[in-house]
């Protein structure tokens, strides 16, 4: 048939999704260290940068696809010139965050306005490339194949993003080793300080010049590895205003349930994965140890997307995210239960692994199901994808800006985190354990429950599928017939 995808067009396809989740990693993992320690920022300031930064992604990925959704088809389709074209503006913001400039002044600007700017262009590539999803094929299980494709991809980014940076930046910790201290006079320590300052801020342009060349690479192979179908049928209905483009997605019931309730337990996890190496090194107290802790968990995660595909095409994916998601649960209770146990530390990685690959894999691959429900009930409206995508991300990057605040005001004010302090107060660890466990398995909890409203089930998808098939069929007579006339 038409719209079967060969095992290179998927695998193209899924690069795509590579440098959002590198570039996203890196910033997630290492940007607040480098702003604090090698650029030498003011706490307050670096604070003001991630968050103003975290607030207009937010911003802009509602915003980029309202303009996607009004721009026009070109020769290689509606979404693939607003991957190539900000491509080059994405790799050189990039560069510039991890660049320390000259002077003192206007430190502060210059990276929130690179990072503001990265975002932008950032968003640019990866809105258009979610949306894309729904452009490469018609038929259902062709996405939902490619999806799981794109989902290892990116999985395999986050453990590419964290061991690249991590192999070339290397552990430089704060905390000095006894050896050290005995021979170091005060001199030749603000020197080796100094040096050493200078190779790190090297270290960090060498990294993101490393990760930029992969960022084009992936854009090219993308271009030139996945062909955009046209958009068949009737024309794109009257562009829409800001304001009617949000109506109408929120007025679909199911988009709303399966948004609201993937808040919830992304929420969840975006908690655990931002306090996770803090918890590993303070609660549990595996300072050297975390970075490896990490890599487990997205080798796991990357490891077990292809049976959560296998599962959720044999059992459902309503069935898949219940199973998927709370899977999590019993071992997020059992890492604060135990007595700090480095082994029972990497076990509870690998399952954590399991479950991330689930919450990382079914929103996407629901998606799709949530714009073919819409396409259906409202046969008139037209070429608004990714205004469903769009919108999906804003909400989930709202979800991890509040998570970021949350969790920055309790470890950072109310417990007395010491910054750059080689141990923390009793008051931290508890924190960090709260952040780690309850708090996210009543997050799933809730997340769950609304799940269990959402309508979609295997029957109604396959039910849109038939009536989308044989819409197009029609419709593609009907073009047939108008052209030998």
């Amino acid at each position: 048939p038409l719209n079967r995808l060969s095992v290179f067009s998927k695998v193209c396809y899924a690069f795509g999704g590579a440098p959002y989740q590198i570039t996203g990693t890196v910033l997630g993992f290492f940007l607040q260290i480098y702003l604090l320690d090698v650029a030498q920022l003011d706490p307050f300031y670096a604070s003001i940068i991630l968050f103003v930064g975290r607030a207009w992604d937010a911003i802009t990925d509602p915003t980029v696809g309202f303009l996607v959704s009004r721009s026009r088809s070109t020769r290689f389709g509606r979404m693939m010139p607003w991957i190539i074209f900000s491509t080059p503006f994405a790799v050189l913001t990039y560069l510039l965050i991890w660049y320390v400039p000259p002077f003192e002044e206007g430190k502060v600007i210059w990276y929130l306005v690179f990072y503001c700017l990265f975002q932008s262009m950032q968003t640019c590539f990866h809105v258009p490339y979610s949306a894309l999803t729904m452009f490469i094929s018609r038929d259902q299980k062709e996405r939902d194949s490619a999806t799981a494709y794109r989902m290892m991809v990116e999985v395999l980014g986050t453990v590419l993003g964290t061991a690249i940076q991590g192999q070339i930046v290397g552990g430089n910790s704060n905390c000095p080793t006894e050896s050290d201290a005995p021979y170091s006079t005060n001199s030749s320590s603000v020197n080796t300080t100094i040096a050493s300052l200078d190779q790190t801020k090297q270290a960090y342009l060498v990294a993101s010049g490393v990760i930029c060349i992969i960022y084009v690479l992936c854009a090219a192979i993308l271009f030139l590895g996945v062909k955009e179908q046209k958009e068949t049928g009737r024309d794109k209905s009257e562009p829409l205003t800001f304001a009617q483009g949000l109506r109408l997605v929120m007025c679909h019931g199911p988009y709303v349930k399966l948004v609201i309730g993937f808040l919830f337990t992304s929420l969840a996890f975006m908690l655990l994965e931002g306090n996770f190496a803090l918890f590993i090194t303070y609660a549990l107290g595996h300072r050297k140890d975390f970075q490896n802790i990490l890599l487990v968990i997205m080798l796991s995660g990357a490891l077990t997307i292809p049976w959560w595909q296998w599962f959720l095409t044999r059992f459902g994916k309503k069935k898949a995210a219940y199973f998927g998601i709370s899977w999590a649960v019993p071992f997020m209770i059992l890492i604060v239960s135990v007595k700090s146990n480095l082994i029972v530390s990497y076990l509870v990685s690998v399952a954590a692994g399991v479950s991330v690959a689930a919450a990382f894999l079914l929103p996407w691959s629901m998606l799709p199901d949530v714009v073919d429900d819409f396409k259906v009930q409202n046969p008139d409206i037209r070429g608004h994808e990714a205004l469903f995508y769009s919108f999906y991300v804003f909400f989930i990057k709202f979800a991890s800006g509040v998570s970021l605040g949350i969790s920055t005001l309790r470890a950072y004010q109310f417990a007395g985190y010491v910054t750059g302090g080689c141990s923390q107060p009793e008051a931290v660890s508890v924190t960090l354990k709260v952040l780690v466990s309850p708090v996210p398995v009543v997050l799933i909890a809730v997340g769950l429950l609304i799940l269990k409203t959402y309508p979609i089930d295997e029957e109604r998808r396959q039910g849109n599928r038939k009536l989308l098939d044989s819409e197009t069929d029609s419709e593609s007579e009907t073009s047939d017939r108008g052209s030998s006339v």
